[in-house]
């Protein structure tokens, strides 16, 4: 299956992202591009938006005394900006997040890492109350510009089967 656009028309695309239920296979691996570098305005604007007053993600002084010598990047953005950089390639037809498990973070992210991400698909089954979606579940793999892992979870979402998907409802509708 080629991903990217669609032929909606003699000699016009859509741009066609994400998959269908049919399109997942048990032990590809997706990788997730473009990366994303961190900045300082990130990690500062996502811990204050978010209410966390740790002063080791925003007080310079304060983690300069900590183990890791300079602030640490809020490791709910990192998931954020992992889950992120997944969706186009796993969830961009997703009906439903279904659950997250298994969230680790074994190294620290600094502001001015770039992060990148992957996917392998674990498991994936038909819904058993939805003959039109299935169940696909993934391990995320987040990892820095020198390929150290620093997050990974797992992940299951409804998604649907090919022709059952909002995009599909949409054309049908046009035509």
């Amino acid at each position: 299956m080629s991903f990217g656009s669609r032929e909606v028309g003699p000699n016009r695309y859509r741009e066609d992202i994400g998959r269908y239920y049919e399109d997942f296979e048990v032990g590809a691996i997706y990788e997730h591009r473009p990366g994303r570098t961190i900045n300082e305005a990130d990690n500062s604007w996502f811990t204050l938006l978010t209410m966390n007053t740790h002063p080791l993600h925003f007080d310079t002084e304060y983690a300069s005394h900590s183990e890791f010598g300079k602030p640490l990047v809020n490791s709910c953005l990192t998931l954020s900006m992992v889950a992120g950089m997944s969706v186009s390639d796993t969830s961009q037809k997703a009906i439903a997040n279904l659950g997250w498990t298994d969230i680790k973070m074994p190294h620290p992210v600094f502001v001015g890492d770039t992060l990148y991400a992957e996917s392998e698909v674990l498991e994936k089954r038909e819904s058993n109350s939805r003959p039109t979606q299935g169940i696909v579940s993934v391990r995320t793999l987040g990892k820095n510009q020198d390929g150290t892992v620093v997050m990974s979870y797992d992940r299951s979402f409804l998604v649907p089967k090919r022709g059952h998907g909002v995009e599909d409802k949409i054309q049908d509708a046009a035509e």
